[in-house]
């Protein structure tokens, strides 16, 4: 082979990458039960101060506050703050009845001007709490989730080891009723929480403290500086570095079960997700000189965590690289390229039966209630395209040589969907804005794919930091239809 073709052949199989890596993740997750458990000592129940930043969060807030009083844990070693961050609706309204009702337990703190976004809002709970001087620990949490009953306590035991300095809890979709795409971020759930934060305990690094559901010990955060980070869209993955790099372990307890809301409509979902994604962004970058040094990063810097950062924060790239390459090895030569095709889709058919059926084991209840779009995840195109691979006479055929035009149109089809899958999932997008198309929205997603979808979105989020549009936060809007199972 040429050069460019060696090149190319490199690029092609670069793509493998990210499944090839979630494998692996999930083959470590497999092994987390083998893991040391927390230890316990005799008194696991450090005085916990809850923060709630909350901004027009009357639909859910009273039951937030309900839910957490009623938990698991000792009433006289919990303080929630309620933070209104200048609320237009009845949010302040039901946190003073609570602060009446609990005195003392609950404390409703009000900000003259709103707006700063989600950590401003949650720095003026950490200055009240600091003059408090109470507090072993602080809990971070969004105003709408609703914690199993032991789930604080089985997040607080992991303190009981002092180096240990942040855990996270297990978020999961709970919206009820529900709809096909808050079963497809169920699904999402499983692979990114419960997998893949399973996988980081083995490696002893983690990528995010769970935003909705972050406890911090005093120390860590005292170390830190006291307050969260307010120069980016991301200040829960910020935390979880400067806790790490502060030389304390951040864990994920995935029997603290957390129930929360997420976007039932694409633009909601879009709107977070891009604002998730350049927060990421901005985060990769803030910390560079971490990745992949081991001496200087601990343990954010080992090649296991920084393949399992990159490897979704570069997937887009990754995608259209691969449909490149593979476009520009038909154009050499036609032969080379449907046997590499062929062998790509045989590795997407493996990896594909592995992490399904591993998400499905992992959480069987999720599965039961979204297997479909756990089978449909990346899309039933591309399900077509590795079943067709699997096929030993349609692989026989996409080895040789094709001729005719509409059999060159769909194997340059086949090429470049991972591409131009992307693209779809985009269209989708401005597709659910057509009120009298909205309806294809639903379908057309099974078939694209909710992977594509989310590399659409961190596509976006690159292009808008490269344009420097301003990063503005925006609230997820919730209405309280979350639902607590058990």
């Amino acid at each position: 082979m040429t050069p460019i073709e060696w090149i190319l052949l490199v690029l092609v199989f670069t793509g493998t990458v990210p499944a090839l890596v979630g494998c692996y993740q999930f083959a470590l997750a497999a092994l987390h039960c083998f893991r040391r458990q927390a230890p316990v000592k005799a008194n696991p129940f450090p005085r916990v101060a809850v923060v709630v930043p909350a901004w027009n969060e009357g639909s859910v807030i009273g039951r937030t506050v309900d839910q957490l009083l009623a938990a698991d844990y000792p009433a006289d070693h919990l303080r929630i703050y309620v933070v209104d961050d200048a609320s237009t609706d009845e949010t302040a309204d039901i946190a003073r009845a609570k602060s009446d009702e609990h005195p003392g337990v609950v404390r409703h703190l009000r900000r003259a001007h709103g707006g700063g976004g989600k950590a401003h809002t949650i720095n003026h709970g950490l200055e009240a709490i600091e003059a408090d001087d109470w507090h072993q620990a602080v809990l971070i949490i969004d105003a709408d989730v609703l914690f199993a009953p032991t789930a604080l306590a089985r997040m607080t035991r992991h303190f009981a080891d002092a180096d240990v300095g942040a855990v996270s809890a297990y978020i999961k979709e709970g919206s009820s009723p529900d709809n096909y795409l808050t079963r497809f971020v169920a699904f999402e759930y499983v692979t990114a929480e419960a997998a893949a934060r399973r996988a980081q305990n083995m490696i002893g690094a983690q990528a995010c403290l769970a935003g909705g559901a972050q406890l911090i010990s005093r120390a860590s955060l005292d170390a830190i500086g006291g307050r969260i980070d307010t120069s980016t869209l991301a200040e829960d993955t910020v935390t979880t570095f400067l806790v790490q790099l502060h030389g304390r372990r951040v864990v994920f307890e995935p029997s603290a079960i957390v129930w929360a809301e997420e976007p039932s409509d694409l633009r909601a979902l879009w709107r977070q997700r891009v604002r998730w994604g350049r927060g990421n962004v901005r985060v990769t970058f803030r910390f560079r000189r971490v990745w992949f040094r081991r001496f200087s990063g601990k343990p954010l810097g080992t090649v296991s965590f920084g393949l399992m950062w990159f490897s979704v924060a570069l997937m887009p790239v990754l995608m259209v690289t691969t449909s490149a390459a593979l476009l520009g090895l038909y154009a050499i030569d036609r032969g080379l390229s449907s046997r590499v095709f062929s062998s790509l889709w045989e590795v997407g058919l493996v990896t594909y039966l592995f992490i399904t059926l591993s998400s499905f084991s992992i959480d069987p209840a999720t599965a039961r209630r979204a297997w479909r779009e756990g089978i449909a995840f990346p899309g039933l195109i591309s399900l077509a395209i590795i079943v067709g691979t699997a096929d030993p006479h349609l692989a026989s055929d996409a080895t040789r040589p094709v001729h005719g035009t509409w059999r060159t149109v769909a194997v340059l089809f086949v090429y470049a969907w991972l591409a131009t899958s992307m693209l779809a999932a985009y269209a989708l997008k401005r597709l659910e804005d057509v009120r009298r198309l909205r309806l294809l929205v639903a379908p057309l997603l099974y078939l694209v794919g909710y992977g594509p979808l989310l590399c659409a979105m961190t596509g976006a989020a690159y292009i808008r930091e490269l344009r420097g549009t301003e990063a503005r936060w925006e609230k997820t809007v919730k209405t309280g239809k979350v639902r607590a199972v058990g």
